[in-house]
């Protein structure tokens, strides 16, 4: 091989061996290009707090706030339902066992408003096939009898002046009785019970068919008023009556403040029964029979910092968690302990110290990042 081919030969393998090592680099940063990438992304560390970049935390529309101790008053949280005002509902029911007839604006639907005394519907009273032969029959004599007691009637008054007047009274009054008993058998042939709305309001709810078959006291229609709803709580522990400073409903997000009425005197289902009433406007929107939640504030005191209750997360091991902010992108789970204020806020006892930020708005979507 002559010189210049050699230098050739050279050249060519200084500049294979310049141009590996800077693929290899090339490559290298290739490779440290994607967790750049991803460390603008929301993830989970693995002493289990969660990394959420500046630019996420605007995405995600996270929100956080400043924990102040202060005292609250302790709060229970009850198991209730919607009930009616029985100054303001009612319950329309046959008192006769018959078939059912439309009124004269046919039968109402639920959600229908009415006016007090309005006629529903008929009830038509059925009976065997014995006992209206043995109406009829009745029917029948009393008839006769009836024409018999005319005639007679007619005949003494002709012979006025030889009878007796008594004796003419006295087949008046005959006649009268048989014509009153006529009237009472073909009304008792020909009834129908009317049924009227008790109070004004709307139909909550309707078993009404035209033709139907109702048994005497069954439930046709129950007519309540919106405006005048009642929410009823049981207490299991009968204490908890004598201890009640206030109450709420946590309803849409929101807590609608409740008025307390009074507590029964005998258990239902091993409870005792407490009665609330709010806001009209508020109680409105809620139906017969639906379940509600409702918080009693009692008049003792616990130390704890107010939250909103969907600051309140779950760890994989069902506890409540909340996420406190332990760097500008750093927030750490923190196990709590916590008692409901009002059904929107709770207080929380045991797991945070005064002055710590609390993640109170998506502090879901936190706890979803894996």
């Amino acid at each position: 091989m002559n010189a210049p081919r050699r230098i050739s030969a050279v050249a060519c393998l200084l500049t294979m061996a310049l141009a590996w090592p800077l693929a290899g680099k090339a490559h290298e940063g290739h490779e440290e290009a994607a967790p750049a990438a991803g460390a603008e992304s929301p993830r989970r560390q693995p002493d289990g707090s969660v990394f959420v970049p500046k630019s996420a935390q605007r995405q995600l529309g996270l929100r956080t706030l400043a924990v102040v101790l202060g005292e609250h008053p302790r709060a229970l949280e009850l198991a209730g339902t919607v009930a009616m005002d029985p100054n303001a509902g009612g319950k329309v029911q046959a008192l006769l066992a018959g078939r059912l007839q439309p009124g004269p604006q046919g039968l109402p639907v639920p959600g229908q408003s009415v006016k007090k005394g309005q006629l529903l519907a008929y009830v038509v009273p059925t009976s065997g096939a014995l006992e209206r032969s043995n109406q009829l029959a009745q029917q029948a004599e009393l008839r006769a009898a009836q024409a018999l007691a005319q005639r007679r009637v007619a005949r003494l008054r002709e012979l006025a002046d030889t009878v007796a007047r008594k004796d003419i009274e006295a087949a008046e009054s005959e006649l009268h009785s048989l014509q009153g008993r006529l009237a009472a058998v073909g009304a008792g042939l020909a009834q129908r019970d009317s049924l009227l709305a008790p109070v004004s309001g709307v139909i909550a709810s309707s078993n009404a068919v035209a033709g139907q078959v109702v048994d005497a006291r069954e439930l046709v229609f129950e007519v309540v008023d919106p405006a005048r709803l009642r929410i009823e709580a049981l207490a299991y522990d009968p204490a908890q009556a004598q201890d009640i400073a206030g109450a709420s409903l946590a309803l849409a997000g929101q807590a609608v403040p409740l008025r307390f009425l009074g507590a029964a005197r005998s258990l239902r289902e091993q409870a005792l029964p407490l009665s609330f009433a709010g806001d009209a406007q508020a109680l409105s929107g809620l139906a017969l029979g639906q379940p509600v939640r409702v918080v009693v504030q009692t008049r003792s005191r616990v130390t704890g910092a107010v939250l909103p209750a969907a600051a309140l997360q779950r760890n994989p091991s069902n506890q409540s968690i909340v996420w406190v902010k332990t760097g500008p992108e750093q927030f750490a789970p923190r196990v709590v302990s916590y008692q409901p204020l009002d059904g929107v806020r709770v207080a929380v006892t045991q797991g945070l110290a005064a002055g710590e930020r609390v993640a109170t708005q998506g502090a879901a979507l936190i706890n979803q990042v894996r």
